[in-house]
């Protein structure tokens, strides 16, 4: 009997990048190297328990390219971690970085377990046994490689990471910036956390500004009165509906693994959050109607779905059921190859997660920029450019006789604290990639934003390599 071929995220991956390759001319052998993963490394390391008993845990680490330096990517604690799963992962951080602009090839790593089963001292050896791996074979270090969170980890383990590189560096001034997503005891960045949620929402903020594409799905434009639903409520969902909904939308629907809630008339964010931690779930929500099998939320009726969970989550088996119009993919690899065929057959916006949660990795280089330059941003300038408005106040004050109220001064000359610079430069980012993304789909005459974010990332990669005299 054959065995059964198991869904691939790579392979997913490598079929979006061939789908943006027919409207490029490139190099057959630079598409190719271009597709491959540079660097592979599988691991097994043992954990000694608690009551003295040892288990083996594989560990993976891939750096998918290597045309820019360092590779960029998070680390995951799943039980669904496998070789296939990072090197699409991996892949994906690729051209992420290449269509935002931020100066990074692709990487991802992982451990295959379920963090819910391990104790805090059990998590602190695994990750500090990970990370010991990682140096050995050189696959980290502030030039080389930089981690970050991702599912089942947090700044937690990035601390832990980066004390376990310390210890092994000493002499290495830079050391900090060997992983992002660090608490600001160790030199993170203010932002970080909310640092992907803020980024779908500034990305799904710029899709609904464009008034034509926003007429040919029958939807008006702006964020007000937009029934959103949700997949996901840890910290990317979490911060995606926060943002969404102070913005005018109505989250309608939030699904999570062990059930969902549905209501139309609009779900708290803050509310529903607080019952969770407190409850482990959904259950027993006041408001609304329990979902036990949540993933059916993803068709129920909507103007936007944002899934934030895992990926393979919309397929062919259920894309024809989506009745949203637009979708805007918030994990990584939510939406499979075939699906967005049907979707997009069907008349679906689909934003790529390639694009729209890009917030993390574009302030994880934020965070990378502060450790290499050990200054925190807005340090040097901000009591100059404060005592700069205050004078610039008294000139107006003086030449119009008017006077300004305390609070008016204040909210006039405070100056730029390290988080309203990384929003403000995240904000940037997402807002120019969605715009450069979107007018190339049009100017290709093609349906599908993904492929003209695979066309943009694939351009900047290839003149990378071509810069470097490697191809023709």
């Amino acid at each position: 009997m054959s065995k059964k071929i198991e869904y691939s995220l790579f392979d997913d991956v490598s079929g979006f990048v061939d789908d943006a390759a027919k409207h490029l001319d490139l190099h057959p052998g630079l598409l190719d190297q271009i597709k491959q993963c540079n660097s592979i490394y599988k691991f097994n390391f043992p954990l000694r328990n608690d009551d003295g008993t040892y288990e083996t845990l594989t560990g993976y680490r891939i750096q998918h390219s290597h045309h820019k330096l360092p590779v960029k990517g998070g680390i995951r604690y799943s039980e669904h971690v496998d070789e296939e799963e990072v090197k699409g992962l991996a892949a994906l951080m690729t051209y992420k970085c290449a269509l935002v602009n931020v100066p990074f090839g692709g990487a991802k790593g992982g451990v295959s377990i379920d963090p819910l089963k391990y104790n805090e001292g059990q998590m602190e050896r695994i990750t500090r046994r990970y990370t010991a791996e990682l140096i050995k074979k050189k696959f980290i270090g502030p030039a080389i490689d930089v981690p970050a969170p991702d599912y089942g980890t947090g700044a937690r383990e990035m601390a832990w990471i980066v004390d376990t590189f310390e210890a092994f560096n000493p002499e290495l001034i830079n050391a900090k910036g060997a992983v992002t997503g660090k608490p600001l005891s160790q030199h993170g960045i203010d932002g970080r956390t909310e640092a992907t949620g803020q980024g779908v929402f500034f990305g799904i903020r710029e899709a609904v500004s464009v008034e034509d594409d926003m007429q040919a799905l029958g939807l008006t434009v702006g964020l007000k009165g937009k029934r959103i639903i949700i997949q996901g409520l840890g910290n990317v969902g979490y911060y995606s509906a926060k943002y969404l909904s102070e913005a005018g939308a109505k989250i309608v629907g939030v699904a999570e693994w062990n059930g969902g809630i549905w209501d139309e008339s609009g779900i708290d964010i803050e509310a529903l959050k607080t019952y969770q931690i407190e409850n482990k779930g959904f259950k027993g929500f006041k408001k609304g109607e329990f979902i036990k099998n949540s993933k059916e939320l993803l068709t129920y009726p909507c103007d936007i779905l944002v899934p934030a969970a895992l990926e393979n989550q919309i397929t062919k088996e259920n894309a024809a059921q989506i009745q949203a119009k637009i979708i805007g993919e918030a994990a990584n690899g939510p939406v499979t190859n075939e699906a967005e065929k049907i979707l997009l057959k069907n008349g679906v916006m689909v934003i790529p997660d390639m694009y729209l949660n890009a917030g993390g990795v574009t302030v994880s280089y934020f965070e990378w920029l502060k450790n290499l330059s050990r200054v925190s941003f807005g340090k040097l300038e901000k009591r100059y450019d404060m005592e700069k408005y205050r004078k610039l106040l008294g000139t107006i004050e003086n030449a119009t006789g008017e006077r300004f109220t305390d609070d008016e001064k204040d909210g006039l000359i405070k100056g730029a604290s390290e988080r309203d610079l990384v929003l403000s430069g995240l904000e940037e980012t997402m807002v120019t990639a969605y715009h450069d993304m979107n007018r190339t789909r049009k100017e290709k005459g093609i349906q599908s934003l993904r492929t003209a974010g695979f066309i943009l990332a694939l351009q900047r990669i290839a003149i990378s390599y071509m810069d470097l005299g490697i191809f023709p």
